[in-house]
């Protein structure tokens, strides 16, 4: 425990200090108080016997004459013993004592202090511990014949104790007693509430878990049953990107998204929450902290998946490319196999007429991209999705609207992302029909880019069943969610990041279903507060809009990391 004791030893001796100063202090005041009354009462009564001495004739007479001053004793000790005083004295004008109780006294110097009995004046005050009262004798012609002293002494402090109002030493018992108590009471408290660790055991706990919090790779994060934060480590500030001061503030008053928000405050459920923030891919788990069945806050653990996941959509997008060759090559295998039926039939013209067909199918829809798309990349995306729609039985057109021109390299791969994201998206949704549109015309997938000079629009109309109100919820209000993926393949994540991009872009992205009310978000990005609007609730129900419509808007100047 260490020289100094434990935790109780120190706060039960630092109370009784406490107590006995204040006991103490008040003991010292009562008897400043009660000598204070003593002097006040003492005083007018000695006052009183000394002027009763001094105004009587046998005195004055005596004083007056030099020879017979036989009588004086006899008054004085009558007026001592008649009024309780401790002594009597009555000297000469010149300070000669001539009668005292004390026979040591007699001839001597009468001490007189700050007296003013010398200039006729009556007096009450101390002099050598003695409260004394002194009185000039006046004789004819208003000459001074001698002085009265009555005195007695002051009591001392334990005395001054003894004799205050209400017995002060009864009063610092009692004191004592309850000081004792309230100590022993307020130690045994406090040792249960630190669970009875010692001030250095506390010490060490804080310190190491400081130590353990900022040491570790994943970010922690505490809050309180209000949602304010108590508590961050260094991880944790970075990868949300929170102020110094953000320790103390409430979630709702830091500058963050709304998905961050609901999974901090716990709108959100479930393992492993999925979070976009500041450029990275975050996963997030928060854990209630509950104490005698009272919840009182929750502890939120985030790891940084940004590189995984980039990873995962390096992975899935070499995926699609070479389910975009094996569809290419499955659809010239299939070609090849009909013009070798043919040869071997004989049907040299059917032959001749089929791979002009082909070749002019092909070559149209390679001069209809290339002659209104000129950036490489966007037209090879297109050219190349058009294979894997046919594959899937859907058709892929492009509008008669659509113009780009060559971009710079990163808004070109800005739109390669947006665009291929969209159509695959498109194909998912149409895939999950099993074949056949709503209106039996064959399933079929429209894009629109058009350029402006500040910006280009993205624009992917299907022929699905339009969008379900679960899945915008949670992948332009919330980003990315595993339920999400589960039921509708891979569709969230792909979503999560257009959205990304567009907003670090400075732009938006927005879905409607088309043949409905206006785009739900309005003019601005959808950011989840609004709810669905009666246009994507209709598919649900009546099977009214045909299919969904996603727009994205991708301005030429970056805007910063989204948040």
């Amino acid at each position: 425990m260490g020289g100094r004791g434990s935790l109780a030893r120190q706060l039960l001796g630092w109370q009784l200090a406490i107590v006995f100063a204040l006991l103490g202090c008040v003991v010292t005041f009562s008897v400043i108080q009660t000598g204070k009354s003593f002097a006040d009462t003492e005083g007018r009564r000695l006052l009183s016997v000394a002027e009763n001495v001094a105004a009587t004739p046998g005195v004055r007479v005596s004083l007056a004459d030099p020879v017979n001053r036989d009588p004086l004793p006899i008054f004085a000790e009558s007026a001592r013993s008649l009024s309780g005083a401790d002594s009597v004295i009555i000297a000469a004008p010149d300070r000669r004592v001539l009668t005292s109780p004390d026979p040591r006294q007699l001839r001597g110097e009468l001490p007189l202090g700050a007296s003013t009995v010398e200039q006729g004046r009556a007096w009450v005050g101390e002099v050598d511990g003695y409260l004394v009262a002194h009185v000039p004798v006046i004789g004819d012609g208003g000459r001074i014949i001698g002085i009265v002293a009555a005195g007695t002494e002051q009591p001392g402090f334990f005395e001054g104790i003894a004799n205050s109002p209400g017995n002060a030493l009864a009063l610092l018992g009692i004191a004592t007693v309850i000081g004792v108590a309230g100590s022993v009471l307020v130690t045994w408290r406090v040792k249960r509430q630190t669970l009875g660790l010692e001030p250095r055991e506390i010490t060490g706990l804080v310190e190491h878990r400081e130590a353990l919090l900022h040491g570790i790779k994943e970010g922690v994060l505490a809050l309180d049953e209000h949602h304010r934060i108590t508590l961050v480590n260094d991880k944790a500030r970075e990868l949300l990107a929170l102020p110094g001061d953000s320790v103390g503030a409430q979630v709702t008053e830091l500058d963050l998204n709304e998905r961050l928000r609901d999974v901090l405050t716990g709108r959100a459920h479930g393992t492993d929450q999925i979070v976009l923030r500041a450029g990275r891919v975050l996963v997030m788990n928060r854990m209630p902290i509950s104490r005698d069945g009272r919840v009182i806050g929750a502890v939120v653990t985030l790891r940084d998946r940004t590189e995984l996941v980039a990873l995962r959509e390096e992975l899935a997008a070499n995926s699609r490319a070479t389910d975009t060759l094996r569809a290419q090559a499955h659809e010239f295998t299939n070609r090849l196999h009909t013009i070798a039926g043919l040869i071997e039939l004989g049907e040299y013209a059917e032959v001749r007429n089929y791979v002009d067909l082909v070749s002019r199918a092909h070559g149209e829809w390679h001069d209809q991209v290339t002659g209104r798309i000129e950036d490489p990349a966007v037209a090879a995306l297109l050219i190349a999705k058009a294979s894997l729609a046919a594959e899937q039985g859907v058709g892929l057109r492009l509008t008669e609207g659509s113009r780009l021109a060559a971009v710079d390299e990163r808004l070109s791969a800005d739109l390669v992302t947006v665009v291929g994201n969209l159509v695959d998206n498109a194909l998912d949704a149409l895939r999950a029909l099993g074949g056949g549109s709503r209106d039996g015309s064959g399933d079929w997938i429209e894009v629109e880019i058009r350029q402006t000079d500040a910006e280009v629009s993205v624009v992917v109309r299907d022929s699905g069943p339009g969008v379900a109100p679960e899945i915008v919820t949670e992948v332009f209000a919330h980003g990315f969610t595993t339920k999400a993926a589960e039921d509708g393949g891979p569709r969230g994540l792909g979503l999560a990041i257009t959205r990304q991009i567009c907003r670090r872009r400075g732009g938006t992205v927005r879905v409607h279903n088309a043949e409905c009310s206006e785009p739900h978000g309005g003019p601005g990005p959808f950011d989840g507060k609004e709810r669905l609007g009666a246009g994507l609730d209709a598919p649900l129900d009546g099977g009214k809009c045909l299919g969904a419509v996603f727009t994205a808007v991708l301005p030429y100047a970056r805007a910063g990391a989204a948040r």
